[in-house]
């Protein structure tokens, strides 16, 4: 294992879609819920406690090695909002091509073939993470820390915050991002005993409800 491929994963530039999306901030600042610095803090927070801690708990699984076709089953019965699950389907065809460009394997090439639309994007990052030799508590990281660093960014262009508000945010959140990811990882190791139902279901309904009406916006700046 090289510890230095969570990095490439996890890195912003890694080719997978994510830069396109807000994480439901466009929406939120839009509404009047994130202002500044401390609201958006607030909203990361809430973000990664409730469909980030599943979204990690649902890649740590399939880091594992667990049936992929059964976490994207149950990935579908933990997204509720249509417009969201179309989301993580959108972004995990994308996080497909990069991770099959970038650590080519047997499993990700079976589950572009079973899912052809897509699977979801936390399934497609587990397996990606396997196929790199990472373990599922990495891949449990690289999704907590997207969570909540892809509405910083969007963020910072949405108001025009500061960038360095925006990563002392992201900094202040290190120890939320911890204890999702241990608890997502610790998740994925029941998997044996006791199924897809020893994972997270958190739900986030104000996400849920804005996914669908930011979806149909007429303009937006993010598709997401």
């Amino acid at each position: 294992m090289s510890r230095a491929a969570l990095l490439v994963l996890a890195d912003g530039r890694f080719p997978a879609g994510g830069h396109a999306h807000s994480g439901g901030a466009e929406p939120a600042v839009a509404a009047g819920r994130i202002t500044d610095a401390a609201s958006l803090e607030d909203f990361c927070r809430g973000r990664l406690h409730t469909s980030g801690l599943v979204a990690a708990g649902l890649a740590a699984a399939a880091a594992t090695g667990y049936d992929p076709l059964l976490l994207d089953e149950a990935a579908d019965a933990r997204t509720p909002a249509p417009a969201l699950r179309a989301t993580a389907r959108r972004l995990g065809r994308q996080m497909m091509r990069a991770a099959r460009a970038t650590w080519p394997s047997a499993a990700l090439d079976a589950l572009a073939r079973d899912r052809p639309r897509g699977a979801h994007q936390p399934v497609v990052l587990g397996l990606a993470a396997r196929s790199a030799g990472l373990t599922p508590l990495d891949a449990a990281y690289a999704v907590a820390y997207e969570n909540v660093s892809g509405p910083a960014t969007a963020v910072v262009r949405l108001l025009s915050l500061d960038p360095f508000d925006a990563t002392a945010v992201l900094a202040r959140l290190a120890p939320d991002l911890d204890a999702v990811a241990e608890r997502a990882a610790g998740a994925a190791a029941r998997l044996a005993a006791e199924g897809v139902d020893a994972l997270p279901a958190a739900s986030a309904p104000l996400l849920d409800l804005t996914a669908e009406q930011h979806a149909a916006w007429p303009v937006r700046l993010f598709a997401s």
